[in-house]
């Protein structure tokens, strides 16, 4: 029986050649589709930013070494690390696009999270450069040609605001945590932009010229804050954490709440990749109950009231006899 059942569940999630699960496969292929389109989405969103980005590194380079803005140069720097990540960024995704192979049999999906963990990092070691750079410029402010400093970063604001719209409208920011890591990057020299851009007010209305450097750290804080929370998330997903859009008390109150199911054990619901999880479970049904309608029950409630497509569901009475597993 369980041999039977397990080859029933490969048979559903990967043939759907029966015609009783035809309708269930036709959806299967359309939540497919949907995921293949946020991830088209993700890359036109990432492409448009990473170009936005770029030239007005270049842009506020330049325009720091002419104005002899320290605040513009950071910031250049600063933006040399997003064009990094954001190109990080689109490279894990057509990584992540490749074929599973027999040796990668999840694919490449992974890929993305590891880029969004080095994004998370990227954003603390620039957070850490701007504090020691600011506490550097507290004693000894340097003058700066705040009128084309604030010009400048007007300009590097607008570029990104537009870049941070197109990762917002094209992209899955909400969902995807690389797309986040890269959003909060993009953020990220827009608030350095507005920082630029207030301590070019008061340099050029009152010669305050100590605001830049206290500004740079308060922006430096905000990016530290928002490196955590996509740290935490990637670290969360390389660890197998259960999603969070996902309670495993649930999923398994809803699955004993099938008749004929005596409990669930072995329950496990991970996230292969933003916007793809997957579960597996051992069902002990009743010795009466039909296994294949017990199965196709489960499989129905996890995807219509959890989303969770990918699963592995081992169907057990109480005949079946296996060691304790170790977790």
């Amino acid at each position: 029986m369980d041999q039977q059942s397990q080859q029933s569940q490969q048979g559903h999630n990967h043939n759907h050649s029966h015609s009783h699960q035809h309708g269930h496969g036709h959806s299967h292929s359309h939540s497919h589709q949907h995921f293949e389109e946020l991830r088209n989405g993700n890359s036109k969103g990432l492409t448009i930013a990473l170009i936005t980005t770029s030239v007005i590194l270049l842009l506020e380079f330049f325009g720091g070494l002419f104005t002899n803005s320290l605040a513009l140069l950071s910031d250049s720097g600063h933006m040399l690390s997003d064009a990094a990540a954001l190109l990080l960024s689109l490279i894990a995704f057509k990584f992540s696009s490749r074929p599973a192979t027999p040796n990668k049999t999840f694919g490449f999906y992974r890929f993305e999270i590891l880029a969004a963990l080095l994004n998370g990092i990227a954003l603390f070691v620039i957070a850490g450069l701007i504090v020691w750079e600011a506490i550097g410029r507290l004693a000894h402010p340097p003058e700066v040609g705040s009128g084309p400093m604030m010009l400048i970063a007007i300009v590097g604001l607008i570029a990104n605001l537009i870049s941070a719209v197109s990762l917002m409208t094209k992209g899955d920011v909400k969902n995807n945590v690389n797309m986040r890591g890269a959003y909060l990057h993009v953020l990220g020299d827009a608030l350095g932009s507005v920082g630029a851009i207030v301590a070019g007010i008061l340099m050029y209305a009152f010669g305050w010229y100590i605001a830049d450097p206290i500004i740079s750290v308060v922006v430096a804080l905000l990016i530290l804050k928002s490196g955590w929370g996509v740290i935490q998330n990637s670290v969360h997903i390389l660890m197998e954490g259960t999603p969070n859009t996902v309670n495993q008390e649930e999923v398994k109150a809803e699955l004993e709440s099938i008749d004929g199911v005596v409990n669930v054990h072995d329950l496990h619901i991970w996230c292969i990749t933003s916007g793809l999880d997957a579960l597996s479970c051992h069902l002990l049904i009743g010795e009466e109950q039909k296994y294949q309608d017990v199965l196709q029950q489960a499989i129905n409630r996890l995807k219509d009231k959890f989303g969770i497509e990918h699963t592995t569901i081992q169907v057990e009475c109480a005949k079946i006899k296996h060691q304790e597993l170790k977790i």
